[in-house]
């Protein structure tokens, strides 16, 4: 693929973003958290990008500042080659049908007292040129209740005759109903059952297939972003830290927090179990986190240099698109860019 059409591909480009917060301090009238600093990440059409991280790192911001619930203190988003956050009036509001977002909690996404097929149609309110027929939002309802497998006959009942994995199945058909280019995950499958789990998961892989839909995958479970995602972000501190394909994140990891990550996701193969890195310390405070790098505090590979400018990115020679923010990188192939350059 030449460069022009990988620039063609690409849906979302996300550059220097930074998110900051400002809470009350103990001693302080105010106190700041930088939620996000410096983000910069790509998502290419028909692509799913998986976010791990810690509790706490920014993943849901970023899925919040991405979703325009949130606007961001500096930094550029292109969507398709748009700013949306320039956007305003009837181009804004078209333009938010194109991100949708599938919750965590199936249980308390989804309003106890709308059938499923009212909660499905209810985007139809907002955005009243689509559809704007009873009998075509209807027949779009039993269409999009057909695609994610629960029928037609789910129209008229109530969440409370679901199932958690049903459940998410209206919530992943009422975030289709304006069809989206992208779809933010945030942790779809956590809540359920394992075997449900793999259900709902064969589910957005299909959509996804019919559909050239983009997903934002946001979990904790490695197993889960390694079975649905084509390319890993991983965050620690408002930072994304690695970047990569999936496979060459989890088999050749090159930031010392990612190899602790992977070092601790269960494998039932013996012969790929390692040796368990375990982390010294404590997350640092996002009210006060360490200079440099943020990870620097808990990595046995830390020296002095670790404590000054953020790292240079050193990317994998093996792999171009494979990418670590770090001073001491884990693999020997690799060059390193200042983040100047």
């Amino acid at each position: 693929m030449s460069d022009q059409e990988a620039a063609d591909d690409q849906l979302l480009t996300v550059r220097d973003l930074c998110k900051t917060f400002r809470v009350p301090g103990a001693r302080r009238g105010k106190a700041e958290l930088r939620a996000l600093d410096g983000i910069n990440l790509d998502l290419a059409r028909g692509e799913t990008l998986g976010l791990v991280g810690e509790s706490g790192c920014g993943k849901s911001t970023l899925a919040r500042t991405l979703m325009m619930l949130e606007r961001p203190d500096s930094g550029t988003v292109s969507f398709d080659g748009t700013d949306p956050f320039g956007l305003k009036g009837k181009e804004l509001l078209k333009f938010r049908r194109r991100v949708q977002m599938v919750f965590q909690d199936p249980y308390a996404s989804l309003n106890s007292r709308m059938t499923a097929g009212d909660i499905i149609a209810e985007p139809w309110r907002t955005h009243r040129t689509l559809h704007p027929v009873k009998h075509d939002r209807d027949t779009r309802v039993r269409g999009l209740l057909d695609l994610v497998g629960l029928g037609a006959k789910a129209m008229n009942k109530y969440p409370a005759e679901f199932s958690g994995g049903q459940r998410q199945r209206i919530g992943i058909a009422r975030a289709l109903a304006l069809n989206p280019d992208v779809i933010i995950c945030d942790e779809p499958v956590s809540a359920l059952d394992l075997s449900v789990q793999a259900q709902v998961l064969n589910l957005l892989n299909d959509l996804q297939q019919q559909l050239q839909i983009s997903y934002v995958f946001i979990s904790h479970d490695l197993s889960v972003v390694r079975h649905v995602a084509d390319r890993v972000a991983v965050m620690y501190l408002g930072r994304i830290v690695e970047t990569g394909p999936t496979e060459a994140v989890f088999d050749r990891p090159n930031h010392p927090y990612t190899a602790a990550l992977m070092s601790a996701a269960p494998k039932l193969d013996a012969a790929q179990r390692g040796e368990r890195i375990l982390l010294k310390g404590e997350v640092p405070s996002p009210l006060n986190p360490p200079s440099g790098c943020r990870f620097r505090t808990r990595c046995q590979h830390a020296t002095d240099v670790c404590a000054g400018e953020r790292p240079p990115v050193a990317i994998d020679l093996q792999v171009p698109d494979h990418a670590a923010e770090c001073y001491h990188p884990l693999l020997a192939d690799q060059s390193a860019l200042s983040r100047s350059a």
